[in-house]
């Protein structure tokens, strides 16, 4: 499929469509190779066409001029592929354009398939990601994602709500699903594996709508509400991060991530320090307790543990670890992996509230990248109109699950 490499007549024009999302793809040689292998000429075609908003058959038909038969042919091996979504909904299938990032660069790698040049992806996708894109994805001050507590280390006196917590997150979802961990599953393509030996399967989890989707076409399997929060006790043995959507009304997914293998965590490591959106807290070490023996230093998945900067220890026996507060997530990951109990968690001096739903969060994240254009608003007037009349009302939104 490379040999319209960066042509005119597909690339570009998806690569323009895609950049209508809060989170766009910036262009390279890379990038282009990239999109050649995962879209096909008339596929690239078909999703340059895409509305901002959900589309029927019949609206996708008028804005691409094919029949409707060749194109839902098309449209359903894109879905095969986790390049579009589809959404039965009132006897109706609606169809949505996933973004790059969070959206088909993760569907890549979330089966085991022999359709794509595995290998070959994963090499261009962590070059890519390595070489400008991370600005992008962190760039706005507003945050894509959010992390989540480790409710049980929260101090008995302080009050979390159901939308901080993963349990009730799950318990909320009405439909839930687990699948490989895309990060760890493109690193077996580089044969490399993760440091803290956390597993790829059936470790990262979608809800809603979303898991419905990826159920349907094979990129995870159903789960009950008892095997998902089992999920969460496995994630918590490994001292795993969870990081869901940074909004409070129905989150899409959970993943379970590692300082090693996750692309969001290496964006904070990176120095985008407010990269993920944090929780209402933070860890602290008791230097009274804490021995140095540097478990917490492995745990801790941004690295915001370490030892004191400028401080000269008179002997071994009086050093200790700290933690940097403006890096902290305050999900609570390292806190068992400290044997003294010198770690504890405590309320962050600034709490910050997440948006309600996704479309608010987005409108907010285009704002801020000075993207609200005439397309993308006009999308949002129609999607108040469909939600007026009964029909999907998720538009501008990339993993539905409202």
């Amino acid at each position: 499929m490379g040999h319209h490499l960066g042509s005119k007549s597909s690339i570009v024009p998806l690569i323009d469509r895609l950049n209508k999302y809060p989170v766009g793809l910036v262009d390279s040689d890379k990038l282009r190779e990239i999109l050649a292998l995962l879209f096909d000429e008339r596929e690239a075609f078909v999703a340059s066409r895409f509305p901002l908003e959900e589309a029927t058959l019949p609206e996708l038909v008028r804005l691409t001029n094919i029949p409707a038969e060749e194109l839902l042919q098309l449209l359903e091996g894109m879905a095969d592929k986790g390049l579009v979504m589809d959404m039965p909904y009132g006897g109706e299938v609606y169809y949505l354009l996933l973004p790059g990032l969070i959206g088909f660069f993760e569907m890549t790698f979330m089966k085991n398939r022999s359709d794509l040049p595995l290998q070959r992806l994963a090499q261009l996708m962590r070059e890519y990601l390595e070489e400008g894109q991370a600005a992008e994805f962190f760039g706005s001050k507003t945050q894509l994602t959010r992390s989540l507590v480790y409710e049980e280390h929260v101090p008995v006196t302080s009050e979390i709500t159901s939308y901080e917590r993963a349990r009730e997150i799950i318990r909320e979802a009405g439909y839930g699903a687990v699948g490989l961990c895309y990060c760890r599953h493109k690193k077996e393509h580089l044969n490399e594996t993760c440091a803290k030996g956390a597993p790829v399967d059936g470790i990262c989890i979608s809800l809603g709508s979303a898991a419905r989707f990826m159920t349907r076409r094979g990129f995870a399997r159903e789960q009950s509400v008892a095997e998902l929060l089992a999920v969460l006790d496995t994630a918590r043995s490994f001292n795993l991060t969870h990081i869901t959507d940074n909004i409070r009304h129905k989150p899409s997914f959970i993943c379970n991530c590692c300082r090693c293998c996750c692309e969001l965590l290496a964006g904070v490591q990176m120095g985008f320090h407010n990269g993920i959106a944090k929780t209402g807290f933070s860890a602290v070490i008791d230097r009274q307790r804490c021995n140095y023996c540097g478990a917490c230093f492995s745990a801790c998945n941004v690295k915001a543990i370490a030892p004191p900067q400028g401080v000269t220890f008179a002997s071994r026996d009086e050093r200790y670890a700290v933690v940097s507060g403006d890096i902290c997530l305050g999900c609570g990951a390292c806190i068992s992996a400290c044997k003294q109990g010198a770690l504890s968690l405590v309320p962050s001096a600034k709490r910050e509230i997440p948006f309600l739903k996704r479309k608010e969060l987005y409108v907010r994240m285009l704002k801020e990248k000075k993207r609200l254009t005439p397309f993308v608003v006009s999308g949002i007037k129609k999607a108040l109109r469909n939600f007026l009349k009964g029909k999907p009302a998720n538009k501008v939104i990339p993993i539905v699950n409202e």
